[in-house]
């Protein structure tokens, strides 16, 4: 075989990298020390290369390399009968996954300290228990296992929902030193030992539908595994069902832990347990603290003035496990990193997360369930109450520097809602609305003005307002009237705002405060490709378009360029929800009256949707008269157009814009 003199160097460096991060010499130099020691002969001076490379092979070392070495995957811009590469395409710069069900393989640094978590399968899920064997390509509910563990978040295969699912799947975490500077360290037992950080675990169920219901959150500790002698032990857990149902069991997953490389040392038990409870006993502390001191800062808000009574002031809230938690612990300081690029667009990620309120059994009561979720939780299933779009946004942000609070109030006809303020250098105050992005500025009436004098007349959809808060600060409002328009926001004015200290609300909120604070996972980045998803949607409704008009007895055709052109405007429409202003439309009104005939008329209509169910949205889109009278359009040269634009937010969130257009020559 010959190759080209730079092929022949490329592959020569290709192998060499290989050996290198192999750290081939130093195998190699083991193996000598150890054969010189062992295999040479007292009349021999030296070892032939023939006796080295036997020794390699006997412990081997070269059956390593060339396992590892995997040359059909290497491109070398030609063809090689010869390896075995015919006609292999270049390899990208970027690199695409085509089927993300693969396994890839990852790099382990020797230096550090690894968690191998392996699920291998549940039983119990007694909800499931009626459940058939799903058929080969038949639809069928799932479940997906999320999991977070220091700043890294993996997810299994959806797999059937069953009495006993198939979850086999296996996560390596990696453990890290919580000083700064130690990351390179190999974490010994007793590092280990002091991290308390779970591994926090989210169950999902997806139906045919593509609806997303929690089924579990479970926090998982992990340092049992620290007492094994081989380093590995298997558990089960037992997974707890949510808001009303957190007593019940839902399921239990059978589990292995395995530390890589193993420990030298093995800790007792024993150390383990009392390491626990020092730290539910630290944490129980600081909780009680807190706790005595809240009811007599509550007391002494009653105390202020009779009609504090009837205000919103919410301390606690209750998580989807049941557990109290103060409001403030909900928030934390939340940067997106590259996937948010400003404050505006961090509104329109949120409002883009479905709106579910906590169910509740039996619905008797007409009283509503109250489930304040952990952010892993909202994120994984998807949608969540406002509370969890409030505090979700408010955490992004105070991410994006600005001095950001949770609002707890009204709505008119007194309904509970939660939203968030900022507050400007300049005295500013900013409603966000996070279930739409909307924003609405503040402008205090007075009370005390001359009854013709003009009033700033309220935009916002709020009526009252009882406590703000944020990751470190919690404010009731005790002015005479908890009327939103009437309030002022001046924090320092203790006759205005009964504000909690800064200590206390840090002492059980602030991270790592406690063992109890679920910890908080940083966002994934969108999961489609919005071309493909765009591309995929389109030709469905399409698809759907000329099904209905064929039932109605009426001919489909496409005008390929006006579908095009439409673009232009879905475009602007996304851009106008991100940022507030309106651009591009001149653009697309000049396109479209050269698009347009003389003598012919123009109709569009376009829509907006949270998911990627063509049949969904076709039948949304028919129940308003505009786009049914596109769709079935009658006339003389009738030419139709349909264009989809989907837009990729992080963790699985996307806006859908879809424009039903028609052109048609008027002979009236």
């Amino acid at each position: 075989m010959s190759l080209p003199p730079e092929k022949a160097s490329e592959l020569k460096q290709i192998i060499h990298n290989h050996l290198i991060k192999m750290n081939i010499h130093g195998k190699i130099r083991d193996v000598l020390a150890e054969t010189v020691r062992e295999d040479l002969d007292p009349g021999r001076s030296s070892l032939s290369e023939e006796d080295i490379l036997r020794a390699l092979q006997r412990r081997g070392i070269v059956d390593d390399v060339m396992k590892d070495l995997h040359f059909s995957k290497v491109n070398y811009g030609k063809s090689f009968p010869e390896l075995g590469l015919q006609n292999i395409p270049k390899p990208a710069t970027h690199f695409i996954d085509t089927d993300p069900t693969k396994l890839k393989k990852t790099n382990v640094d020797p230096a550090r300290r690894y968690l191998y978590l392996q699920v291998l399968g549940g039983k119990a899920f007694l909800e499931h228990l009626q459940e058939p064997e799903p058929l080969p390509g038949q639809v069928c509910s799932t479940f997906t296992l999320y999991l977070h563990f220091r700043n890294q978040r993996f997810r299994s295969k959806p797999v059937p929902c069953a009495c006993e699912p198939d979850l086999q799947e296996g996560f390596l975490l990696e453990i890290h030193r919580e000083g700064l500077g130690d990351g390179s360290k190999m974490a010994d037992a007793t590092t280990m030992l002091s991290i308390c950080d779970p591994v926090h675990l989210v169950l999902i169920k997806r139906d045919t539908s593509s609806e997303t219901t929690l089924v579990s959150s479970y926090f998982l500790d992990w340092r049992t595994v620290l007492s094994s002698p081989s380093g590995k032990t298997s558990i089960a857990v037992e997974l707890h069902g949510v808001g009303s149902e957190c007593k019940v069991t839902a399921g239990v997953l059978n589990m292995s832990l395995e530390l890589y490389p193993p420990p030298s040392e093995i800790l007792s038990p024993d150390i383990i347990t009392t390491q626990r409870s020092l730290e539910r006993q630290k944490t129980a502390e600081k909780e009680r603290l807190f706790l005595v001191y809240a009811k007599q800062w509550w007391r002494e808000f009653l105390e202020i003035r009779q009609e504090n009574q009837s205000k919103l002031v919410k301390i606690f809230a209750q998580d989807e496990n049941g557990v109290n938690r103060p409001v403030c612990s909900y928030v934390r300081v939340l940067r997106a990193g590259r996937l948010l690029e400003s404050p505006r667009q961090a509104a329109r990620f949120v409002s883009l997360l479905g709106l579910e309120k906590a169910p509740v059994v039996g619905g008797g009561g007409g009283g509503k369930q109250e489930q304040w979720c952990s952010l892993l939780a909202f994120l994984c299933r998807n949608k969540g109450d406002c509370e969890d779009h409030a505090t979700l946004l408010c955490s992004l942000l105070l991410g994006f520097g600005l001095d950001a609070y949770v609002c707890v109030g009204t709505k008119p006809k007194g309904l509970a809602h939660t939203w968030v303020m900022t507050r400007g250098t300049d005295s500013t105050i900013t409603f966000w609305e996070s279930l739409t992005a909307h924003r609405y500025l503040h402008q205090a009436v007075d009370p005390d003005a001359p009854p013709l004098a003009p009033q700033p007349r309220p935009s916002y959809p709020y009526r009252t307002v009882g406590c703000v808060f944020n990751h470190k600060a919690f404010l009731a409002n005790c002015q005479p009237s908890d009327a939103l328009e009437l309030c002022a926001f001046d924090f320092h004015n203790q006759s205005q705002w009964k504000v909690m200290s800064e200590e206390a609300v840090g002492s059980v909120c602030s991270p790592g405060s406690t063992t109890s604070l679920p910890p908080l996972p940083p966002l994934c980045g969108p999961s489609l490709e919005p071309s493909a998803a765009s591309n995929q949607l389109e030709l469905e409704m399409r698809y759907l378009v000329m099904e209905h008009r064929k039932d109605l007895g009426l001919a489909t055709v496409w005008d390929d360029h006006l579908s095009y052109v439409l673009s232009s405007a879905l475009a602007a429409y996304e851009l106008e929800r991100c940022t507030g202003t309106s651009c591009g439309n001149e653009e697309f009104q000049d396109a479209v009256r050269r698009a347009v005939p003389d003598g012919h008329t123009f109709k569009g209509f376009p829509i907006h949707f949270l998911h990627r169910n063509a049949r969904r949205a076709f039948a949304t889109s028919l129940r308003s008269p505009f786009c049914d009278e596109i769709v079935c359009c009658r006339g003389d040269r009738v030419r139709l157009a349909v264009r989809v634009r989907v837009f990729a937010y992080p963790e699985s969130a996307c806006a859908v814009w879809v424009m039903f257009a028609c052109k048609y020559r008027s002979v009236l």
